[in-house]
């Protein structure tokens, strides 16, 4: 199987899903729950005599073998320094696994409820919690996972949208204009930040992906980890007008500076950021469409509206990008 094959988890049936955990030692009681992912595929599988576990199933060539154990080892060292985050189970002396063509990894259940992000104490909690994850993301860098660059995440996905035709038509004009300069003020914030550190991140620190309990809050998911500036793991936490985000960012900062120092030159990325992010998302279920999970999640893509609605919101990213940082101190 390759990442280009169209219908990458066909064989993946509930009972390949129950067999590769059994493979394991484990024994499974028959209770299987498909969760929500779309680039894995993630289920709860139910143990005789113990608590349910997460089987997550990796899609097939995205990632090799040694970046996913980079991974792994990432989580692992921050649950061994106490910090929140869920990692992989080791089971017979391994956290990743193989059976019926598949790569798979298992780890127990978290759950948790979205953390209030109006609440600027759960703001500076999570700060605190971010701060501590890149502590450890610093210390050494990812070797076989990527990098989160305006070529990674800008130019390719763009080149890649064209190439496909994936624009309609009357719009094409309109896409290639808004979509280059856009990257333009991308390269001009880059510019403005100048050479900022890169970490290891979580990468991927959508709300989804981060879970609160009565002990605080946990991050799920380092499927997305990857090199990058400390900000990327911070900006997706802020909503609201530019006045509303700048206050959560302090809030968030007065935690995260607790542990870690934040190189405030990365404030002029929080935008650039944000416009990379929307144009790999594009290219992202582009490539994925042949999936047959994509169609029946994101029936509005593809669209003459979408393609409409995404020519604006870089139109208004390039405004956000030339107005300048968020916040300074």
């Amino acid at each position: 199987m390759t990442a280009s094959n169209p219908t990458p988890y066909s064989d993946l049936t509930p009972d390949l899903v129950l067999d590769a955990v059994e493979s394991l030692g484990l024994m499974a009681d028959g209770r299987l729950l498909a969760l929500n992912s779309y680039e894995n595929r993630v289920y709860q599988v139910g143990i005789e005599d113990g608590s349910p576990l997460i089987a997550k199933f990796y899609r097939p060539g995205r990632w090799s073998d040694a970046a996913i154990l980079e991974e792994h080892a990432f989580a692992l060292a921050l649950a061994e320094h106490e910090i929140p985050a869920v990692p992989p189970s080791s089971i017979t002396g391994q956290t990743l696994h193989q059976f019926g063509g598949y790569r798979f990894s298992l780890t127990e259940r978290r759950g948790g409820r979205h953390p209030e992000l109006g609440d600027s104490q759960v703001l500076e909690w999570i700060g605190r919690f971010i701060g501590r994850i890149h502590a450890i993301g610093a210390v050494t860098p990812f070797v076989h996972r990527p990098t989160l660059d305006p070529q990674s995440f800008g130019l390719t996905p763009r080149d890649f949208l064209l190439k496909h035709d994936w624009i309609p038509a009357d719009l094409l004009p309109a896409y290639r204009s808004v979509v280059d300069q856009a990257l333009q003020e991308v390269a001009a914030c880059y510019d403005r930040a100048g050479s900022v550190p890169l970490i290891r991140l979580h990468g991927d620190c959508h709300l989804g992906n981060l879970l609160w309990t009565d002990a605080g809050p946990h991050f799920v998911d380092f499927d997305d980890a990857r090199m990058g500036p400390a900000i990327q793991d911070i900006w997706m936490l802020l909503s609201g007008d530019r006045q509303e985000m700048s206050l959560q960012l302090a809030d968030v900062l007065a935690g995260y500076e607790d542990f870690c120092d934040l190189d405030h030159r990365e404030l002029h990325l929080i935008e650039a950021l944000r416009t990379l992010r929307i144009i790999h998302h594009a290219a992202w279920l582009a490539r994925r469409w042949q999936d047959p999970a994509f169609p029946a999640a994101f029936t509005w893509f593809g669209t003459q509206h979408y393609w409409q609605n995404h020519i604006l919101q870089l139109r208004e990213q390039i405004a956000a990008m030339q107005e300048g940082p968020l916040w300074s101190a």
